[in-house]
């Protein structure tokens, strides 16, 4: 039977893989794997079939005893068994009521449970999403939309880099109108499932039919439609199917990694998009953090001193997918060791499992900057104010003080011998200015997606 301690284990150890491999292919070949048991530092994985069973052992064996040791350092070795028999719902509620009456301390069972009509998760939920400064205006809209589908920000499309919360939120609108309009229909996709979907149609020729599937639909929420680009048969396809919602007052919900402006889509989809609300999610502050770690914790029924939020909230810059991770490492091992970690503990593990930053240099800020302004690198570092290249100089400095922690005399020197006092200015001018001009702000967000 598959214990509470296995089952926390694994959802951990998918977390962590799921980073690092496409849908498709976590679809593929981690549906229907479970822990079926440990004994002498080995782990038994339960796969489907021979070919997981081969696949897994062979391109995926590393990362996943990797992903298990930064959880369990007592694992040794991973046998991967088939099995026809993954856990049944029934074993998974009484091992929830065996927990609920000894207080074992171990996490509940997150209801992991996918409705294959409408492919939505039902633990997306605007209850349990975490709402902050960050994402305030996002979850507004989304709020609106939940209320009046077809009439409110039709599209509403939501972008941001990976791991802020985006198929959370969208989810959560799919599941909110699913309560409030029993009668509509709603569909949630990824793009990657709609280009497949399309491919597939093309080659056994049955286009009307693909056609006609998506059109049935009252709601469509389509996730990373970043993923679209390149592909000009598909956003043909999805053109037209666009038109017809949108004409029928069908609500279209998106999200991406990026700004549409900034992916490679053709021109006309690019104006169909702009039809709507346009809102953006940026990466979480301290204050933010805190609470979405406090949130979390509540969730998973574990208390996390003050002591460990803290710092995890000052010393990562971390996505929320990535800020869970943490917990769910803490959780583990403070399980494993059946006791709590010490904050010198916590470090040690977190630092551990980071993954290495990605290395940039002053000259390829200037570099972004630069192109995304249009003008000539050499001009950053001349002593002009000419307010074209003022407005870029102060930005790369504000980025490289804010995002890279660098002084301001290492900046000022970096930027032309400039006095560090200049710095200082033009760092406190960007930080005013972009509270008040969102303009100002979205560009600052658009360069820092750049990196």
């Amino acid at each position: 039977m598959l214990t509470m301690a296995n089952k926390q284990l694994w959802e951990n150890v998918l977390g962590e893989l799921e980073i690092g491999v496409s849908k498709a292919n976590f679809s593929t070949w981690f549906k229907n794997t479970y822990i079926v048991k440990q004994e002498d530092g080995v782990v038994f994985l339960g796969v489907p079939n021979g070919f997981a069973q081969e696949w897994l052992s062979n391109k995926y064996h590393k990362s996943i005893l990797h992903s298990l040791r930064a959880l369990n350092e007592g694992v040794r070795s991973i046998e991967y068994i088939i099995t026809k028999n993954p856990p049944s719902e029934a074993q998974e509620t009484h091992a929830m009521s065996e927990k609920t009456l000894t207080n074992s301390g171990e996490l509940p069972l997150k209801d992991l449970y996918i409705n294959k009509e409408d492919n939505l998760n039902p633990r997306y939920g605007f209850e349990s999403f975490v709402v902050g400064s960050f994402n305030e205006v996002a979850y507004a809209a989304a709020q609106s939309v939940m209320k009046k589908p077809g009439s409110a920000y039709n599209p509403l499309f939501i972008y941001g880099k990976t791991g802020l919360g985006k198929t959370h939120l969208i989810q959560a609108v799919g599941n909110g109108i699913k309560q409030t309009f029993e009668n509509k229909k709603v569909y949630y996709l990824t793009a990657e499932k709609f280009y497949l979907d399309y491919v597939n149609s093309v080659q056994i020729n049955k286009v009307p039919v693909f056609k006609e599937r998506y059109r049935k639909y009252d709601v469509i929420i389509m996730d990373d439609i970043h993923y679209l680009e390149g592909k000009g048969g598909t956003q043909d396809e999805f053109f037209h199917l666009f038109n017809t919602l949108y004409n029928n007052n069908k609500q279209m919900i998106f999200s991406s990694d990026k700004h549409y402006n900034y992916a490679e889509l053709e021109e006309r989809l690019k104006s169909r998009l702009g039809q709507g609300m346009i809102v953006d999610i940026r990466e979480p502050d301290f204050e933010s953090k805190v609470v979405i770690l406090k949130s979390k914790s509540r969730q998973a029924n574990f208390e996390l001193p003050n002591e460990v939020i803290e710092y995890v909230s000052s010393t990562t810059q971390s996505s929320i997918r990535e800020l869970e991770g943490i917990l769910n490492m803490v959780i583990c091992q403070t399980q494993l060791k059946n006791r709590e970690l010490s904050l010198q503990e916590v470090k040690s593990l977190i630092k551990h499992n980071e993954r290495p930053k990605k290395m940039l240099s002053v000259e390829d800020v200037v570099r972004v900057v630069s192109d995304f302004y249009n003008v000539e690198r050499e001009q950053i570092y001349k002593k002009t104010r000419r307010k074209e290249i003022v407005k870029p100089r102060q930005i790369i400095m504000y980025i490289l003080r804010e995002d890279f922690n660098i002084s301001y005399p290492t900046i000022g020197q970096k930027m032309g011998g400039r006095d560090h006092t200049t710095v200082i200015h033009s760092c406190e001018k960007i930080r005013n200015n972009i509270k008040d001009n969102n303009v100002l702000l979205q560009e600052v967000e658009r360069i820092r997606s750049m990196f």
